[in-house]
C-alpha cells in the first residue's frame, strides 16, 4: 500500500466530481489506497473535509497557505473552555470546534482533519507580506499545538524565518512539503528537527538533494508537479507509485521496500 500525503483532489478548480472519481480508482489500481486532500483556505478546507467524508480512506486537513495571508485579518483565538482553538476568519463564519476536536471516535474520523495545513512561510512574490505571514503561521502553529496534530508546512526562499518559528513550538511534529532547496537547508531539517520532507514529481526532473528514506514522505501535489516521465499533462494520486519507483531507483533500493518506509512513515504522522 502507498499513501497520497499531498493532494488536492477535492479542488472543484482542477478537478471534475467525475474526474476524481476516475482518479481514485486509478489510484488504487497503481496501489495508492490512501489519500490526504489539502486545506489551502477556510473554504477550501472546508471543501476537502466535504470530499473526505464520502470516500473510505480519503482524509484532509485544515490550512490557509500563505498566499491567502492577505485574504484574512489577523486570527484570533476563541478559547471556549475546552482548551481548543479556532480562527475566526473575514467574512465567514468561526470554524466550528468539531472540525479541530481530537480524540474523537476512530468511526468519524472523515469529520476530523488529520493534520493542520498546508501552512508556511512564502516569500517567492515581491509583495510577500513577511510580518503577516509569520503571524499567520504561528497561529497555525499554535493550533496544531492545542489539537494535538501534525503540520505540513509549505516554505519557499523562507527557512531564514521558517526556522525560528517552528523553534518556538517545540512540540509540532510535520512534514516539510514539497522540499525545494539547498543541500545545507535539508541538513538543518534532518539535524534540527524531527520532519518529514515531502518527495513528490518535481524530484524526478530536478537535482535537489533527496533525504534517507527514514524521513521520506511520498507525495503528489496533484494536479502540479507531474513527475517523469509524465510531465505536461495533469497529476493525479496514481503516480504516487511512479514516485516510489523513481525513487528506488535513486536509492538503490527495490519497491517494496520504498512503499514499505514510506507508507509506514505517513501512517506514523498521521495516525491514519
Amino acid at each position: 500500500m502507498l499513501i497520497d500525503t499531498h493532494c488536492h483532489l477535492h479542488d472543484r478548480e482542477f478537478f471534475t466530481a467525475e474526474q476524481a472519481e476516475e482518479m481514485i480508482q486509478r489510484a488504487h489500481t497503481a496501489r495508492v489506497e490512501k489519500i490526504i486532500c489539502i486545506g489551502t483556505s477556510h473554504e477550501d478546507s472546508l471543501a476537502a473535509r466535504e470530499f473526505a467524508s464520502k470516500h473510505d480512506n480519503i482524509y484532509w486537513t485544515y490550512g490557509i497557505h500563505p498566499e491567502n495571508v492577505n485574504s484574512y485579518r489577523q486570527l484570533e483565538y476563541d478559547f471556549l473552555g475546552t482548551g481548543s482553538a479556532r480562527p475566526v476568519v473575514t467574512g465567514e463564519p468561526p470554524l466550528a470546534t468539531s472540525v479541530v476536536t481530537s480524540g474523537a471516535p476512530q468511526k468519524v474520523y472523515s469529520q476530523l482533519p488529520v493534520a493542520i495545513g498546508e501552512v508556511g512561510l512564502d516569500y517567492h512574490y515581491p509583495d510577500h507580506n513577511r510580518e503577516a505571514q509569520i503571524r499567520l503561521f504561528e497561529q497555525m502553529l499554535q493550533l496544531a499545538s492545542d489539537n494535538d496534530l501534525p503540520v505540513s508546512f509549505h516554505v519557499r526562499e523562507a527557512f531564514q524565518d521558517f526556522f525560528p518559528v517552528v523553534a518556538n513550538f517545540p512540540k509540532v511534529r510535520g512534514v516539510v512539503h514539497s522540499f525545494t532547496d539547498s543541500r545545507k537547508v535539508l541538513k538543518r531539517i534532518l539535524n534540527e528537527t524531527d520532519f518529514y520532507v515531502g518527495v513528490n514529481g518535481l524530484a524526478t526532473y530536478s537535482t535537489l538533494p533527496t533525504p534517507p528514506l527514514e524521513r521520506i514522505l511520498l507525495e503528489t501535489d496533484a494536479p502540479f508537479l507531474t513527475p517523469e516521465p509524465f510531465r505536461g499533462i495533469i497529476n493525479e494520486p496514481a503516480h504516487v507509485s511512479d514516485i516510489a519507483n523513481w525513487l528506488a531507483a535513486k536509492l538503490g533500493s527495490e519497491f517494496k521496500i520504498i512503499e514499505k518506509e514510506t507508507t509506514k512513515n505517513g501512517r506514523k504522522l498521521f495516525r491514519i
